[in-house]
């Protein structure tokens, strides 16, 4: 499916039944990413899966102020919009879960739950922000002038990625194979438009989180994990779960504990109890 949102064309997916609920994927991701889980929420969620700005089959700007995570944060709402949808639950993982901290402080009404896997607030500071805009840049400068494959092979090697070096080789192809479908341009774009040092820093505004938070990371991921019990604490209704021989991409490397886990928060199997950190037990 595809629908204009504010000049640009979006492809998304939907599947399942019951209470929206809006997946964003993250940098080199697209909205497949989601397609595994709807045996895990499709049951009691009807899932919609957009490919974002720059990523998958959603189009390209060669601007790349068009990717700014404040505008697509807007687009967000307009595909809501026309989906005549009043309220979802929203997932975001690590640059999606920045655009969904985003958009739950822009459209507080929006959201009824939300769940953040692997992702920050944004930096404190604007020296902070200013080294990671240079950084970005130098990455995006790489995928315009070494091709898309080359990156894709540096991206997979990164050390935030190292625990997926454990992974079955089908599901490291079938990720590569995903990756590779994105376009350069989009790809650069996104680092300078919707990077973490282009994006406001939402630190201070945590507290008007009035929604249920579900905050996720993997024990492999040490500075994530930091990250995620600092926002623990600082939104109102949050709960914390640092999953066990995980790193950055839980969905990819323990898609069984993440299904279970977000499926339980979604359903209200289990209730808030902010800041612990202890895995559910996952019926067998």
């Amino acid at each position: 499916m595809k629908l204009e949102l504010n000049g640009v064309v979006y492809h998304f997916a939907r599947s399942g039944a019951g209470f929206p609920l809006l997946l964003l994927h993250g940098f080199t991701g697209s909205g497949e990413n989601w397609r595994p889980f709807h045996s895990y929420f499709g049951a009691n969620s009807e899932l919609i899966m957009p490919d974002l700005i720059g990523h998958g089959r959603t189009d390209s700007p060669p601007d790349s102020g068009r990717y700014c995570i404040l505008k697509a944060a807007a687009d967000i709402k307009e595909l809501l919009d026309k989906l005549d949808i009043a309220q979802t639950d929203l997932l975001g993982y690590s640059m999606g879960g920045r655009l969904a901290i985003t958009f739950a402080i822009l459209y507080p009404e929006k959201v009824r739950k939300l769940v953040l896997e692997s992702t920050s607030p944004g930096l404190r500071t604007e020296e902070e922000r200013q080294a990671r805009r240079k950084q970005d840049q130098q990455l995006a400068t790489r995928i315009l002038e070494d091709g898309l494959a080359v990156f894709v092979e540096y991206w997979e090697g990164i050390p935030l990625f190292r625990s997926q070096r454990n992974l079955p080789a089908e599901a490291r192809a079938n990720i590569r194979r995903q990756r590779l479908q994105n376009k350069p341009e989009g790809l650069a774009n996104s680092l300078a438009g919707m990077g973490t040092g282009s994006q406001p820093s939402w630190w201070d505004r945590l507290g008007q989180l009035s929604c249920d938070t579900l905050i996720l990371t993997g024990k492999l991921d040490p500075k994530f994990c930091l990250i995620g019990q600092e926002m623990a604490a600082s939104i109102p209704h949050a709960e914390y779960r640092c999953i066990e021989e995980a790193g950055h991409a839980i969905h990819v490397e323990e898609p069984e504990k993440f299904g279970t886990i977000v499926s339980r928060f979604l359903s209200n199997e289990y209730g808030l109890n902010s800041h612990t950190i202890e895995e559910p037990p996952i019926d067998t």
